[in-house]
């Protein structure tokens, strides 16, 4: 299930911290295409495991989320940012929510060196933050209808199925990619696990703190 768009009547302001990150992840992505040596780009401002276990470079826990590997890594999870984010940026309030969306982030690529404190290989993309973004979904908006294209058409299911479906897909195919992501590359489930799990830490606490409006099974 591909998410193309969800219900945004009751929404109070417009996304723009939300839209502000897409359009930054889109020009750091233009920025790193325009590198002579990409590779060699991405290796440095990337979040290598193994220099992140040992304490340095721990600022590429951020340069990394706005990095990625390709255009379809790019629009795929700019495409999950848009749907989602809007929805939680308005309960949040914009301050909160960008501070929320960087502290899923770096709590993703915690988990991704965890679990592979000795990888050599930089992690990179947005995936991590946007993870926490869902949870933070489907904690307050789970009865939302969202529109996801399936098997070559466009129904309408509530969220909680399509991000059920999603975290659910996350954990069976982080075990079993876990002994083949530490040694050739591929994509970091845990990242994505760690970012989830933090969403739902994060927002519960920020729900207690006074979030604006943050209500379960809500619109």
């Amino acid at each position: 299930m591909f998410p193309i768009g969800d219900d945004n009547r009751s929404e109070r302001s417009a996304a723009i911290v939300n839209y502000l990150l897409i359009v930054a992840n889109v020009l750091a992505f233009f920025y790193e295409l325009s590198q002579p040596h990409p590779q060699r780009f991405i290796t440095l401002w990337g979040a290598v495991p193994e220099y992140i276990s040992h304490g340095e470079r721990l600022s590429t826990l951020v340069t990394s989320m706005f990095l990625h590997g390709g255009w379809m890594h790019l629009i795929g999870y700019m495409v999950f940012l848009y749907v989602f984010g809007d929805n939680v940026e308005d309960a949040f309030g914009h301050l909160r929510y960008l501070l929320f969306y960087f502290a899923c982030g770096i709590a993703a690529g915690l988990a991704q060196v965890f679990l592979a404190s000795h990888s050599s290989l930089p992690g990179v993309g947005a995936s991590g933050a946007i993870s926490g973004v869902m949870a933070a979904y489907l904690l307050m908006f789970a009865g939302n209808r969202v529109r996801v294209f399936f098997f070559f058409s466009i129904i309408t299911v509530p969220a909680f199925v399509m991000i059920g479906l999603w975290i659910v897909m996350q954990f069976f195919n982080g075990i079993a990619s876990f002994a083949h992501t530490q040694q050739t590359g591929g994509v970091a489930y845990a990242a994505h696990i760690g970012g989830f799990i933090a969403g739902l830490i994060l927002t519960g606490i920020m729900r207690a703190g006074g979030a604006r409006r943050a209500p379960y099974f809500a619109r």
